[in-house]
């Protein structure tokens, strides 16, 4: 089953802790402090991988976390970094967070996106050191990483799309000019899920045709199986519009797709259309009597029999717009965007002391408080000093 959307928990790291330690050793009996900082957490990271094509990867991964930060050592010595965790998604995935907002939109093989970014390493207690405070007897704690829930959409990128009623011989069409096999049956819906084919031109140029479900009426506002797959239209720079011209009033059947496809938005309405009559060994020299600048060619094609096909096929490289020139990259630019949510600031630190823990700035409400002593690792017992209070975490 193709599954082109998915929601996922996404953990970033937490930072390891500095370290609480004073040199000590034969002949220095008074070594100053000398505890490395703890490594950054670990951050997640989105990457377009051009090897997958759907997103049924995450039907049971749920959640993806990335690894913690080591903790400072002794002898000045630094926690290593957390382990990144890797999301390997289709080219053409959207991310967007909990409100719907575009996080990013991977367009291109390797682009990348962080989702969620590592904690900060905490300092070592040598990192505190001053003239004034010679032997800092406490450390900093690692800060927590960033957590969000992410949902993925991903919209296929095609150089066409079919389009048309269902029955109407798209899949067909696609099995005839590419090297795709797609369901084919004398009834409605075969077609379930998006099929991508590859069109081969004698030349070596190529093209990939997207096939999606067949639109009914009321397809945008999620009649049918239309609504779904609609979105894999998107991206598309022409569609093919199939039309049986065995089945009626051929301009008719135009307008019924035209309509969702107005309805349904985002400039599906706008793009370059040609118009396949198909199942000319059934209607002789059928009539198509729109007249719309949006169509470039109109082609008459049996795909039970061939005929028009192979002329089709050469015609397609020519009709379908050519991609836009990139632009210049400046210098310095990178070869693709990295996205990066804005880090969370706490307006408090945690620091270790030799009897447990020190509040330092303006500590959050109760509860929360309880949260982030216990994600640093407090025990029951320890004692926790907030501003003039010396508590016992319970």
């Amino acid at each position: 089953m193709f599954h082109d959307r998915a929601r996922i928990v996404v953990r970033a790291g937490r930072g390891g802790d500095g370290s609480l330690s004073f040199r000590r050793e034969k002949h220095v009996p008074k070594g100053g402090p000398d505890g490395g900082d703890g490594g950054p957490g670990g951050d997640v990271v989105a990457i377009a991988d051009a090897s997958l094509r759907d997103l049924s990867a995450f039907r049971t991964k749920r959640v993806v976390a990335a690894g913690k930060g080591g903790h400072g050592q002794g002898s000045g010595r630094h926690g290593a970094r957390g382990r990144d965790a890797e999301l390997r998604v289709p080219v053409g995935t959207q991310l967007l967070d909990a409100q719907g907002a575009l996080v990013a939109d991977l367009t291109g093989p390797a682009a990348r996106a962080v989702l969620a970014r590592g904690g900060a390493g905490g300092r070592g207690n040598r990192r505190f050191a001053t003239p004034a405070r010679q032997t800092p007897r406490f450390a900093e704690v690692g800060q927590p990483g960033e957590e969000a829930e992410i949902e993925l959409r991903l919209k296929l990128l095609a150089d066409a799309a079919l389009v048309g009623l269902p029955n109407a011989g798209k899949s067909s069409l696609l099995r005839r000019i590419s090297n795709a096999t797609p369901k084919v049956a004398s009834y409605p819906f075969t077609t379930l899920e998006p099929v991508l084919g590859t069109v081969d031109a004698p030349d070596g140029r190529q093209l990939v045709v997207a096939d999606v479900p067949g639109l009914i009426e009321g397809a945008a506002d999620g009649a049918g199986l239309g609504h779904e797959f609609l979105a894999h239209l998107e991206r598309a720079r022409m569609l093919i519009h199939v039309i049986d011209s065995a089945a009626g009033d051929i301009a008719e059947q135009f307008r019924a797709i035209d309509r969702e496809l107005r309805e349904y938005g985002a400039g599906l309405a706008e793009l370059r259309q040609v118009v396949v009559l198909n199942k000319v060994d059934l209607v002789r020299a059928p009539a198509f009597q729109v007249e719309d600048p949006r169509i470039a060619r109109v082609f008459r094609v049996s795909c039970a029999t061939g005929e028009g096909v192979d002329p089709f096929r050469r015609a397609l490289f020519d009709a379908i717009p050519p991609l836009p020139e990139p632009a210049a990259a400046g210098p310095g630019m990178a070869e693709f965007l990295v996205y990066r949510p804005r880090p969370r600031r706490l307006p408090f630190r945690i620091l270790r002391t030799e009897r447990g823990y020190r509040v330092v700035g303006r500590p959050p409400d109760e509860e929360a408080l309880e949260q982030a002593l216990r994600a640093a690792g407090a025990k029951v017992g320890d004692e926790v000093v907030v501003g003039d209070e010396v508590l016992e975490y319970a």
